[in-house]
This record gives structure tokens, sequence and C-alpha cells, in this order.
């Protein structure tokens, strides 16, 4: 199978291909990245790049071009951190709205087997109580979740009106080793082992879900081979948990007091609580197989090694 990743060189697209290299190492696979700032190329080892925008249809073409027949586009590549997307919207609108648009011109064009589109439990905006399923509206609460939801009707559209095999998933939030440290654990990981204060937005309550980027990495690939043409699958995690929880859970395993955490101003829009129902994908035969409770001593480690993942 010749496979197309695109932000293959992020934290969840290095994850992906590391994954797919050792369950599927008679694939053929093309990295196409930007290489922009949360961007390594390092993290790739041998497997080949094409260093360009997905907003750019040169640059998609001649990856395409490169790969030849495309099996499979893992469309992975995205401006993801909310905060910069509130500073700068339009930087998003183009990455993960008009990307996305080159992305599937030219799979169409080309004659590409199946779009993978990773999206985000973030186009649900935040959930009061209970846990949605894939049938809830969108509500996005940011520019960067708004993106996304543009992205996802940009897929489905294509689905209906071209015939394109797209199927969606919508994962909570990730974690994991090689994160860029703009991110929440990462923040908190570095704060506590370097003795400073651990932020915290707000009143700290706000509940998020959490998933492995191992697991991201499975569920893609799990998708690819057994998702359903023109459906979406949430991704969820272990359940909702305070943002304030996680930064005690940090401190108790780095040695801290819960003194070390403080509150900041809390951000503009700031959504709640997101919850994912995620049982569409479970039957698929998808199981979670890292919790974020197992992977803290890890992430908290990778901080005092300065950003050197010790697996």
């Amino acid at each position: 199978m010749n496979v197309l990743v695109t932000g293959g060189a992020g934290f969840l697209g290095h994850h992906l291909v590391a994954h797919w290299r050792r369950e599927r190492p008679g694939d053929r696979l093309l990295v196409l990245d930007a290489l922009t700032y949360a961007a390594d190329a390092t993290r790739l080892g041998d497997v080949p790049l094409q260093v360009g925008d997905v907003g750019d249809p040169l640059a998609v073409r001649t990856a395409f071009e490169r790969l030849g027949a495309v099996d499979l586009v893992v469309h992975m590549a995205a401006e993801t951190h909310v905060d910069r997307s509130i500073a700068a919207p339009a930087a998003f609108v183009r990455s993960n709205v008009l990307g996305t648009q080159v992305m599937l011109d030219v799979a169409r064009e080309r004659g590409a087997g199946r779009f993978l589109h990773v999206s985000t439990d973030e186009v649900y905006g935040s959930i009061e109580t209970a846990r949605v399923d894939e049938s809830a509206p969108f509500r996005p609460g940011s520019p960067y979740a708004a993106s996304k939801a543009g992205a996802e009707h940009l897929v489905w559209a294509a689905v209906l009106t071209h015939g394109l095999d797209a199927v969606t998933i919508r994962p909570a939030n990730g974690f994991g080793c090689g994160q860029f440290p703009e991110k929440l654990l990462p923040v908190l990981c570095r704060a506590a082992v370097r003795g400073e204060p651990l932020p915290l937005y707000g009143d700290g309550q706000h509940c998020r879900d959490w998933v492995a980027a191992e697991d991201v990495a499975r569920a893609c690939m799990l998708l690819a081979e057994r998702g359903a043409t023109g459906t979406a699958y949430n991704l969820a995690g272990g359940g909702p948990r305070t943002n304030r929880s996680v930064a005690e859970d940090i401190c108790r395993l780095s040695g801290r007091g819960e003194e070390a955490i403080v509150s900041v101003a809390d951000r503009p829009g700031h959504d709640r609580r997101y919850a994912m129902d995620g049982s569409r994908l479970a039957a698929l035969g998808y199981a979670a197989s890292i919790t974020l409770e197992s992977a803290l001593p890890l992430l908290i480690e990778e901080a005092r090694q300065a950003g050197r993942c010790p697996r």
C-alpha cells in the first residue's frame, strides 16, 4: 500500500508514521509536511519527506507524483493550538480549511484511494453533561475548532458530490512523548521539574478527555482498513478529567506540593468540558492501550531530560 501522510513530522503525525512502519513494514510511506515551528523532520528516520504546504496545490501534486499511485491519504496536517488561533485565526483557516480543500481536490484528480481525515473532539464545543455521539451538532468555541469543523464539512461535501472514499476520526486531547511544549501537559511537566509554578487557566475545572498518540495511530490504521465511507468516528479517552486533577497528579509524581499550582487569567471563550461516546469505533474492535495515568511518569521524565523521550 502507498500511503501519503500530511503533517507526519508533527506530534501525532510522527507517532502514526512510527506505528505504521512497525505494523506494516511492507507499505510505502511518504510524508508531506511544511516543517513549521512544531514539526521535527529528524523524527521520521528514513521515511521519505516532501517539504511543502498542504495549501499549495503544486506542493501537494508533487507529493502525489513522487509517491505514484496513492492508496491512502492520512490528512493530519493542521494548525492546532487554540491560543494561537485566537491571536491569528487567518493562519488556521488557510492551513485547516483551504489546506483540506486542496488535499481533497488533488486526491480526486489523482484517483487516490481512501482519504482519512483527522479532526478533533473540539468541533462539538463544550458539553455540559454526559457524552456526545457522532450525530451531535457542531458548536465550535474557538477559531481552531471552527476551522476543523469547516474542514469536516468540505470532506463530507466531497463524499456526497464526488463520491470520494473518505472517513473522519475525531480524537480527544492527545498525549505522549515529543509534544510541542506549548500544550498543557508539557507546560505542566516542565514547570514541575524546574521548580516553577504550574499555571492553570481560571479555576482549573475545565474538563478534557485524553488519548495516547500511539492509540490515535492504532485507531487511524483500523479506520484505514475498516471504517465506513462517509462516516465519522469519535476517538474517546478514559473519560473527562479536570485540568486541576491532572496538575495535582503531576505535582505528586514530581515531588511538588499542590501549592505550586497557580491560577492565570482564562482565555476568551474557553470551552468548559469535552466528552465523547466512543462506542462506534469500539464496535470495530478498537480499545485503548495506554492511559494518561500510566503515561504521566514517562512525560515527567521526558521533561527532566530536556525534552528527550526516555523510551
